[in-house]
Formats: structure tokens, C-alpha cells, sequence
């Protein structure tokens, strides 16, 4: 008992833990997870390549079987199961995977699509022709070699390696609290990038980059921008966006397809295709018709069938948004430096890498000028022993025993005993003419390279010459074109270059249902008109908000409680005219409650810009626009107080005046300027007095137009000039802008408008009627209003909408004033509806004709960065 107490020593286990945990970590980084900076392998990459040249399993000697390959690397240098091992050596002999093959493998493999390799009993390997560059001179004392695991036999801590492997091939591997993850290069861009840091070791980033242009994958694609390798080689962290490459083909008239013919790098081009089939599915991609793998052993080719009239611009984007065609490859160049892990540089792995060769070098030129040493040695014995061949002769032949000789052979003629044992071994065949010959002729050659080995060691530029020299042999026998792609500047995905921009109307019911429709469903109608159906409701719903955007406008959705929610045109679903549309909660995040009580479609956030808010019970609210702008979405706009709600939100400028239009048809107009600006997370401000039995109905913007809109319940409606409407200060009662009665009912909707603009009415069940503002008679202030659109006895107008405030300026830009003024009302407003069609197909060809400057200047850049 008292030897077991001796035994048992008492530690702190925080501090055990700490140790141990630190002995483990070191271990898996220094012996399993990450590269040598100097040969860029691991272990068992490095005990492969080694287990292979020491069988003699060259390119030039028959492929193995790779069991006996494995078992050789498993018995000698690597326990850690032939799995792991075998696995390696598959990756090493696949054209996918590394740039540089450094097995020549015989047999199946696996594939791109993610097929596994044979079992190693069926393969065959053997080393790849550039893997022997990996062994040169092994043998001649270049590197130091450790005693493998159970010190039976000796691995080489690193390989000689005669090219850059670490960024040739790359490498990734997980550690313990780091992990690597460089990409392959080309080859002779890395050895031009050598060289040009031999020639120069004040070199930059930036102008090594004129060499090595960024990382090459086996697999080709397209890098996009330049900036983000710059980023990565400079600070050894970055990431690059790699795409696949693509092309478009014609199909048919009205057809395209798009082939993909490269992939990024470790895609699987199996799980790719399923997944797209899955977005399709799913009709998260409904522009396809068709996909289908058509790769075979001349290529790879992957062909996606549009349906017709499908733009194949947007549908790449989509794809890579969606899909593994575009990757985020992230660069993280971490490598052991003596052993330790650092984060480097392009800069300094190419410095260390020139370090080691140069140490290769060296030590490779002092074992030659040692051979020749010792062989010098030796042949000055010869000589004396051919000077002096006679008596040498005889004194071996007048001596008891070999020790005798070899002591008197030391003794008369000044000899080591190595050379007194070489003359011992002489064959009387080198007594011969010619055989004295050879010995001084080999002497002489003995000596200059004697001289030259010394001269190299003394000589750092001589040291350098031979790596250049030597490097420049690999890059003549191995180097081949790029595969890689590298663009100009990146094109960051924005969610505006999956969807074509175009004119939409936005409806949106009281209870929530949104959709889109294109513009062109529409037609302009007379006023009296019954209306086409532009959408189908429930019975209790109806329509509430009507817009006229484009598929890039961002919608902030203004809640009943005071919250804002944001979407963007194209991310509200597009359905057909008669389509209920989709519920809003399924697109935003609503609260229980909680409805959509104004929306505003907005293009840009300027500084001098404010949005003006309207309560149902007549408090008025103004913000600066900029602090909308945000991702963040179901943040506060307004407090409310209790039984109060938002009903309308426009946006104002600076020395604009406000009208609030109430259901009891009062209106009140003041400058907005009575108006103060708050914060986002604040209440509004007293904008109407109302009375009892009334509430705000709407809110609009005299420079929006030069009269006040409004219609009643029963369809009836009018215009009256805003100069009708004297300036107030807010917080009074107002004045009266109908005269309502129990013909008309009493107010629905109000709207700024002038005679040159067109209007949407919508009533409850969901009848739309398109009319010019200027079929809509101008009366006084208590008038009635005239007919707009005839009611079902069970129906009632709810909405009132202008088409496109942002696209219908209230004056014409095109040159066309002196004809607007010529047309009667009703003839400009139709020609000004018309020419919506040709600012947007003006716009169009502006925007096309920018895309090609700039892919013009693009090409340009390009061509200046080669030359």
C-alpha cells in the first residue's frame, strides 16, 4: 500500500487538461492537418510519394496494385488505418482535384460527380511523372531525415521538392483551432513568380500579381474580380467568388440554352444538377424547361433548356444565386514555418519556399563537393602509387600481411589509410597506359568541379542562378495553359440581377393579399365605364393600395400598430390579372393583429428627403427618409396612442405643403414646415381637429399635382384647384371639399392630381376602371362631383390611385411641350400614357448601350493589364 501511496501524485486538473489538450493539438498540427510550407504536403502525402520512390515505382516502371501500396506506407511510415491513406493517394491521382496529378493511377478513380474509387484491391498506381520532381536528389543529404513511428526506419522530414507544391496543387485541411485552405496555381506562373523574387526581393504584392494572376483550379471557371485576390494574397485570409463558366446557345426561334462546360472547384456536378431540378421543382427557377448531364470523356457539358421567350441573363443569375454554379472559396494560407503554424502571404510562401531550395541546394552542393573530396583523395593516392609503381610493387610483395603494407605504405609515401587501402585494392589493369590516362583526366575534371562546388557555396548569386536555372527546367517540361479564368472586377450578386427590370402594378387588398401584374394588363377606359376585373376577393376583402413601380423599387409596408416591414418589387409573387395574390404574412413576418395600412414604393433614400405620416385620428408625423433605410424589417415608425392607427405615408421635400382629406369630406392644408422632424421611435404631432364621428382618410402632396381628387363611396367624384384650398396652420378643424349627401356617400379616397395623369378607381368587389384625371370635371369646393364609375348596389369605392407618380412627371422631358399644350385633355392624356412605352424602351436601349461601354472598357483593361 505504501509503494501504490508513492505512486499516486497529485496534480491540478485544470492544468493537466490545459497541457494535454495543448500536446494534442500541437500533435494533429504538426503531424497530421496542415502543410510544410516548404514541400506544401502533409505527412501522409509526404510518406506516399516517399513509400513510392522507395519501391522504385517511378513513371517510367509498371502501375502496382494500390493494396501494395497502401501496406507499404501503412507497415512503414503511417499507423492510421488504410482508409485514411488510401483515400489520400485517390485524391492525389484525380484531375479534378489536384492541378498537378502527383499519382498516375490505373483504374477507377471516382468522378466529378462524386462516384467513389474502386477499392484498392482493383486499382493500380504509380508515381506521376512531376511527383519524381518532388524526390530529386533525396538521396544526396539535401533534407534531414526522422526515425518513423516505431524507429525501425527513417522518412524524410520534407521532400527536396523542385517546384512550389504548396501553391501549384493547394491544399485544405481541418486542425485544432485553425484550419488551411489554399488554392492550386499554375505552374509556370508560380515559377515566373520565383523567379521575379529572386531577380527582386523587394518585389510587392501587387507586382507579383503581374505574374501569378490567382489561383488556377483543375476544374476551370471564372473568378470574379481581382480586388478579392489581392485581399487574399497580401494578408493570407480573403475570399474569391468562383463561377462556373457558361455559354448560351440557340435552341429555336424563340429558345436559348445555356451549356455549362466548367465548374468551380469541388462542386459536384451530380448534387448540382439535382439541385436545380430540385429549384425548378419547387418553381423557385420556372424559366427552365429541361436539364441534362451530356458530359463525356471529351468534356464536361451540362445543358439547361429554357422555355420560350426565357432571358438567359436572368436565369444565370438566378442559378447563381441559388446554386453551386457560383462558390465562395475561401483562402486561408496558413503552413507550418519550423514547425509552428503562421498565416502568410503570397510574398513570404514563394520567400520561403526560394529559403528551402536554396538550403537544398546547398546541402546538395556539399555532399557533391565532399564525393569529390573523397574521390580527389583517392585518385592523388593512385597517382603516387603509378609515380612510384615499382617499389610500391615490391614493398606489398616483401610484406608479411595486408596491415604490414598498408603501414608502410602510410609510412614512405605519405598516405591516409584510405588511400593506402584504395592502392591495396588496385587491379594490375590499372597499371595500363590508358587506365593513367583516365586517372589524371579524371583528377583534372575533379578538381574544376571542386572548384565550382566551392565557388557556389561561397557565392550567394551562384546559389540563385542554379535554383533559377533548375526551376525553369521544371516550367519547360510541365507547364501548361491557364484553366482558370480571372474577370476584371467582381459582380457581387445584388437580388436586382436575378429579375429584368419592368413596369408593374402592385394591388393590395384590406386583409392582406399582395401581388404583382405586368402594366401592359391594363387598358385605358372611358369614364362610366363597367371596368375590367383586375383581381378576385374574398367577400369581405377588397382592395386597398394600387401602384404603379418597377420590378427594383423597394416597398416599405406600414403597419396598422406603427411597424415597417420592406420588400423589393420582384420579390412580391407576379400572378395573373384575376388572382387573389398571396398573403402578405407570408412574406413578411406580421404580428398577430397586425395589417398593412400604407405602403410606399420608394427607389432611393435621399438625405433631404422625409416621409410624412398620417394617423386615422389626425396626427401627423415627419422623419427623416434615411432612417428607412435599413435591411432590418418590422422596426417601429410611429407611436401610437390607443385606438389610433397609420392610414397614409407619403414622401416630402423641404417647403412642401400637407392636405388631410377626412371621411366627413374636410380637408386642412398647411406647410409642411409646421411640421417638426423626429426620430423613428417617437408620436406624431396634432394635424386635424377632428369631430366625433370622423376620421382621416387620406394624405396627399400639392406638388404632387395641381388639383385635389376625390370620389365617394357611390363612385362620384370631382376635381377642385388646390388655390381653392387656403394654407393652414395645422391642428384646425379644416374646410369643406364636398358636399356630401346620401346620393354620393360620404368620402372614399383622395388623391393630388393634374388633367394630364391617369387613374386607377378600385371598389370593394374588386372592379378596377382605368380613366384620365382630365375626364373628371373641376367644380368648386361644396359640389357633389359627377359620375366615375357605376357601383353594384352592394359594392362601394374603397381605392384611388395615380399611375406612376416616379415615372409620369407632371412635365414632359421629351421635347413634346408645345404638343401637349396643342391636344385637348383627354388627347394628351392618352399620348401621355403612350409614351410611357417609349421611356421604357429608351431606357432600355440606354442601359444596353452602357452594359456594352462597359464591357467594352472592361476588354480594354484587360488587354492593358497583359500588355
Amino acid at each position: 500500500m505504501d509503494q501504490k501511496a508513492a505512486r499516486v501524485k497529485k496534480i491540478d486538473i485544470d492544468k493537466e487538461m490545459r497541457t494535454s489538450y495543448l500536446d494534442y493539438s500541437m500533435s494533429v498540427i504538426v503531424g497530421r492537418a496542415l502543410p510544410d510550407v516548404r514541400d506544401g504536403l502533409k505527412p501522409v502525402h509526404r510518406r506516399i510519394l516517399y513509400a513510392l520512390d522507395d519501391l522504385g515505382m517511378t513513371h517510367t516502371k509498371p502501375h502496382k496494385k494500390s493494396a501494395r501500396i497502401v501496406g507499404e506506407v501503412l507497415g512503414k511510415y503511417h499507423p492510421h488505418g488504410d482508409t485514411a491513406v488510401y483515400d489520400t493517394m485517390v485524391r492525389m491521382a484525380q484531375d479534378f482535384s489536384y492541378r498537378y496529378m502527383l499519382v498516375d493511377g490505373h483504374g477507377n478513380f471516382g468522378s466529378i460527380d462524386g462516384d467513389s474509387a474502386a477499392a484498392m484491391r482493383y486499382t493500380e498506381a504509380r508515381m506521376a511523372p512531376i511527383a519524381s520532381e518532388m524526390m530529386t536528389d533525396i538521396n544526396k543529404d539535401t533534407v534531414d531525415f526522422i526515425p518513423n513511428f516505431d524507429e525501425s526506419l527513417e522518412e524524410p522530414e520534407v521532400l527536396p521538392a523542385r517546384f512550389p507544391n504548396l501553391l501549384v496543387n493547394g491544399t485544405s485541411g481541418i486542425a485544432v483551432g485553425m484550419s488551411t485552405s489554399i488554392p492550386p496555381h499554375n505552374l509556370g506562373e508560380v515559377i515566373d513568380g520565383v523567379i521575379k523574387l529572386i531577380n527582386n526581393p523587394e518585389i510587392t504584392t501587387k507586382e507579383l500579381m503581374g505574374t501569378i494572376k490567382g489561383p488556377d483550379f483543375p476544374t476551370g471557371g471564372q473568378i470574379m474580380g481581382r480586388g478579392s485576390i489581392y485581399k487574399a494574397y497580401k494578408n493570407g485570409r480573403g475570399k474569391l467568388t468562383v463561377r462556373a463558366k457558361t455559354r448560351v446557345e440557340d435552341l429555336s426561334v424563340n429558345r436559348k440554352q445555356i451549356i455549362v462546360d466548367e465548374l468551380p472547384y469541388q462542386v459536384n456536378k451530380a448534387r448540382l444538377i439535382k439541385r436545380i431540378a430540385e429549384l425548378v421543382k419547387d418553381e423557385k427557377l420556372d424559366a427552365i424547361s429541361d436539364i441534362r448531364d451530356e458530359s463525356d470523356r471529351d468534356g464536361m457539358r451540362i445543358v439547361i433548356e429554357l422555355k420560350r421567350e426565357a432571358t438567359p441573363k436572368v436565369v444565370l443569375n438566378q442559378l447563381f444565386k441559388h446554386s453551386r454554379l457560383q462558390v465562395t472559396f475561401s483562402v486561408i494560407m496558413i503552413a507550418l514555418v519550423d514547425k509552428e503554424p503562421k498565416v502568410l502571404s503570397l510574398k513570404e510562401i514563394l520567400e520561403h519556399y526560394l529559403e528551402h531550395q536554396k538550403e537544398v541546394i546547398r546541402r546538395r552542393t556539399q555532399y557533391d563537393l565532399d564525393k569529390a573530396l573523397d574521390r580527389a583523395h583517392i585518385l592523388e593516392g593512385y597517382r603516387i602509387a603509378l609515380a612510384n609503381i615499382d617499389e610500391i610493387v615490391e614493398m606489398i610483395k616483401n610484406a608479411d600481411e595486408v596491415d604490414t603494407a598498408r603501414v608502410n605504405l602510410m609510412e614512405n609515401y605519405d598516405l591516409s589509410e584510405t588511400q593506402a587501402n584504395a592502392i591495396l585494392r588496385m587491379r594490375l589493369q590499372s597499371l595500363t597506359g590508358l587506365e593513367r590516362d583516365k586517372i589524371e583526366t579524371e583528377y583534372k575534371d575533379l578538381q574544376e568541379k571542386i572548384t565550382y562546388y566551392r565557388s557556389v557555396l561561397a557565392n550567394e548569386e551562384k546559389l540563385l542562378e542554379i535554383v533559377e536555372e533548375e526551376i525553369m527546367v521544371i516550367k519547360d517540361k510541365y507547364n501548361d495553359e491557364r484553366r482558370t479564368a480571372i474577370m476584371n472586377r467582381a459582380t457581387d450578386l445584388e437580388l436586382e440581377d436575378l429579375i429584368e427590370e419592368e413596369q408593374i402594378v402592385v394591388t393590395m387588398t384590406n386583409q392582406g393579399y399582395i401581388k404583382r401584374m405586368a402594366l401592359d394588363l391594363y387598358r385605358s377606359q372611358r369614364r362610366g365605364g363597367k371596368g375590367v376585373i383586375g383581381i378576385s376577393t374574398k367577400e369581405e376583402d377588397f382592395v386597398e393600395n394600387i401602384f404603379t413601380t418597377t420590378t427594383h423599387y423597394k416597398f416599405l409596408f406600414f403597419t396598422n400598430q406603427g411597424r415597417v416591414y420592406r420588400l423589393k418589387g420582384y420579390q412580391i409573387p407576379e400572378t395573373g390579372r384575376q388572382a387573389r395574390g398571396t398573403a402578405i404574412v407570408n412574406l413578411l413576418e406580421l404580428a398577430e393583429g397586425e395589417k398593412i395600412n400604407a405602403v410606399i414604393p420608394v427607389k432611393e433614400f435621399p438625405e433631404d428627403a422625409y416621409l410624412i405620416m398620417a394617423t386615422k385620428n389626425g396626427l401627423i408625423k415627419k422623419t427623416a427618409l434615411e432612417e428607412y433605410d435599413t435591411n432590418y424589417t418590422g422596426l417601429i415608425a410611429v407611436n401610437l396612442r390607443e385606438n389610433d392607427e397609420l392610414i397614409g405615408v407619403r414622401i416630402i421635400e423641404e417647403d412642401e405643403n400637407i392636405f388631410l382629406v377626412t371621411r366627413n369630406a374636410k380637408a386642412i392644408h398647411f406647410n409642411e414646415a409646421d411640421v417638426r422632424s423626429v426620430g423613428r421611435n417617437s408620436y406624431g404631432v396634432k394635424g386635424i381637429n377632428l369631430e366625433k364621428d370622423d376620421q382621416v382618410i387620406d394624405m396627399g402632396i400639392d406638388s404632387a399635382g395641381e388639383e385635389l381628387l376625390v370620389i365617394t363611396e357611390n363612385g362620384y367624384g370631382k376635381r377642385t384647384p388646390i388655390s381653392d384650398y387656403r394654407i393652414q396652420n395645422r391642428a384646425g378643424k379644416g374646410i369643406i371639399t364636398a358636399n356630401i349627401t346620401d346620393k354620393n356617400g360620404k368620402l372614399a379616397a383622395a388623391r393630388i392630381v393634374d388633367d394630364s395623369l391617369e387613374m386607377m378607381v378600385i371598389t370593394q368587389d374588386g372592379i378596377i376602371i382605368r380613366v384620365p384625371a382630365a375626364e373628371i370635371s373641376t367644380t368648386g369646393r361644396n359640389t357633389m362631383g359627377v359620375k366615375i364609375i357605376n357601383v353594384g348596389e352592394d359594392d362601394r369605392v374603397v381605392s384611388l390611385a395615380r399611375i406612376n407618380d416616379d415615372i409620369l412627371e407632371a412635365e414632359d422631358k421629351d421635347g413634346k411641350k408645345e404638343e401637349k399644350e396643342e391636344l385637348t385633355p383627354e388627347e394628351r392624356a392618352e399620348a401621355r400614357f403612350d409614351r410611357i412605352v417609349e421611356k421604357i424602351d429608351r431606357e432600355a436601349a440606354e442601359k444596353a448601350k452602357a452594359e456594352k461601354q462597359a464591357k467594352q472598357e472592361a476588354e480594354l483593361a484587360e488587354k492593358e493589364d497583359e500588355e
